[in-house]
């Protein structure tokens, strides 16, 4: 193993960040604020966890609805975060938005036919409480799983925070996923609602999805009733009694609906994970933790400010944007930028057409991608003026040098840092990545955030840290967005992530730590 890992690395340079970006970034103001005067040092600091997150709820605006009585419980391999909090995340991402910002654009979202439409947090909150109303006419209540197969339209998150406030729990599934996928995660979640669309557009294609759906719902005796978003208007057949249309359910609903005060440790939703083996993963996360930790990681890893335009490229149907598309950018307050279609959909340049269009200032995506970029030639992105941009990310698998150092010439034009961030879906954060005041070098993802203890260890489970040969990647404490389980699998969740090392996070991947 270790082999393969050093030859991922050759890239020996190291880019230190911009003067400009380290004096202004919200990170230095924490640590200004808490007199601390080094990376090492915050790193140091952020190793007492509880007085760290604590911070961090205070640093991202987390309003309780009654404060926690303690901040850690911690019983391996459960961890409950902000004992005794009563909370839900829809609170700080749209209520308390709405009185904050009402008139300000949370989503900018663009079809791929090219129709847009901007959201703003007063009508998403408008939305969002007129379907939480229908949800509960249709009979869902607290605790119970609703499954949410739609497209990248608004309607998804729209979806996704309904859900929340009125204490259901959503289970994403990805839009690209086959008909078979979507049966399993409903009948292993037992999901009362599907929420989905007639279709939607892929590569100038209209991609069915309700139909696509009822030939396996005969299959889900669970699922009572059918919400249909109209997206393409192809033809669709509608089982009486059971389906209904989007528009004609919403149509003379209230547009308030009172949010539901959860536990902070009450379940927000269920998420499926292909496991290597067997039957999908159902990992479950938390209101109260896992908003604190995915709003920190972006204010902080990603240093949103109140003007950033951001766009994360990912699907919703994954974490990347359950986390940083829907909940972190809602709490945070920011305006998000929203695709439906293929990137390379009608030409090479659709995403550098969309970063030029709307000024996007925070810009997140694969390593895939950019590769597939790469291939193409930077004469696609030379065309539109990317100056808007000031910081890169990368998640979903390790960058290579090149491809990095692609995306820093081409797309950040040389002054953008890039924040190369490791995490699962199981982590429900970002866990490992640089900060806007970290030396980067192409290929690494640097150091663990702060508050995350991240180690490297051989077989055994002794530490390789300063080795420098690969190992596995482990991690020692718990961290607030971590999951709480996997849904009626406890069996598998100790097997899977705390069996290969006593009372250690087992990550499933390989990693190695430099000099």
């Amino acid at each position: 193993m270790s082999e393969t890992i050093e030859s991922l690395l050759r890239e020996g340079r190291v880019f230190y960040p911009p003067q400009e970006l380290v004096e202004n970034s919200n990170i230095k103001k924490f640590m200004d604020k808490h007199n601390i005067n080094s990376y090492d040092e915050l790193l140091e600091k952020a190793k007492n966890i509880e007085w760290f997150w604590n911070e961090m709820a205070k640093e991202v605006g987390i309003e309780w609805f009654k404060e926690p009585e303690k901040i850690l419980e911690w019983n391996p391999p459960y961890a409950k975060w902000f004992v005794g909090a009563k909370y839900n995340i829809v609170h700080d991402a749209l209520d308390k938005q709405v009185k904050l910002r009402k008139n300000k654009v949370a989503y900018i979202w663009e079809g791929e036919p090219g129709d847009v439409r901007k959201l703003t947090y007063g009508e998403l909150y408008r939305e969002v409480n007129k379907l939480a109303n229908a949800l509960k006419e249709l009979g869902v209540r607290k605790g119970d799983r609703v499954t949410i197969w739609l497209p990248m339209i608004p309607e998804l998150p729209i979806s996704m925070l309904a859900c929340a406030k009125i204490g259901a729990i959503h289970s994403v599934v990805f839009s690209g996923f086959s008909e078979r996928a979507l049966l399993d995660r409903i009948q292993d979640a037992e999901a009362k609602v599907l929420i989905t669309a007639d279709g939607f557009y892929r590569n100038g294609s209209t991609v069915e999805l309700k139909n696509r759906a009822d030939s396996v719902l005969n299959e889900a005796p669970s699922i009572e009733k059918v919400i249909v978003y109209r997206r393409c208007g192809n033809d669709v057949k509608m089982v009486q009694d059971r389906d209904h249309w989007w528009d004609e359910l919403l149509a003379d609903q209230p547009k308030e609906c009172e949010t539901e005060i959860m536990d902070a440790n009450d379940l927000l939703f269920i998420l499926y994970t292909s496991g290597t083996t067997g039957k999908p993963k159902g990992v479950m996360h938390a209101h109260g933790g896992y908003a604190v930790g995915i709003a920190a990681t972006l204010k902080f890893i990603f240093d949103i400010k109140d003007d950033d335009i951001w766009w994360c490229s990912a699907d919703i149907g994954w974490i990347t944007g359950h986390s940083y598309i829907v909940y972190g950018p809602l709490i945070l307050g920011a305006t998000s930028v929203m695709y439906e279609g293929a990137p390379l959909y009608p030409k090479p340049d659709r995403w550098w057409e969309i970063i030029e269009k709307y000024g996007v200032t925070v810009f997140y995506t694969a390593p895939t991608a950019i590769r597939m970029f790469m291939r193409l030639g930077e004469s696609w992105s030379q065309k539109h003026d990317l100056s808007s941009l000031r910081l890169l990310g990368t998640v979903g698998e390790p960058i290579n040098p090149e491809a990095w150092v692609w995306y820093y010439k081409y797309i950040g034009n040389e002054k953008c840092q890039i924040m190369d961030t490791w995490w699962q879906t199981e982590t429900g954060m970002q866990m490992i990545s640089p900060l806007p005041i970290t030396p980067l070098k192409p290929g690494s993802a640097t150091k663990p955030f702060p508050g995350i203890d991240a180690d490297v260890v051989d077989p055994e489970g002794r530490s390789l840290h300063g080795k420098n040969i690969g190992g596995y990647l482990i991690i020692k404490s718990p961290w607030p967005a971590m999951l709480r389980g996997l849904w009626r699998a406890e069996e598998r969740y100790i097997n899977t992530y705390w069996s290969a090392f006593k009372d250690l996070y087992f990550t499933g991947d390989a990693a190695r730590v430099d000099e």
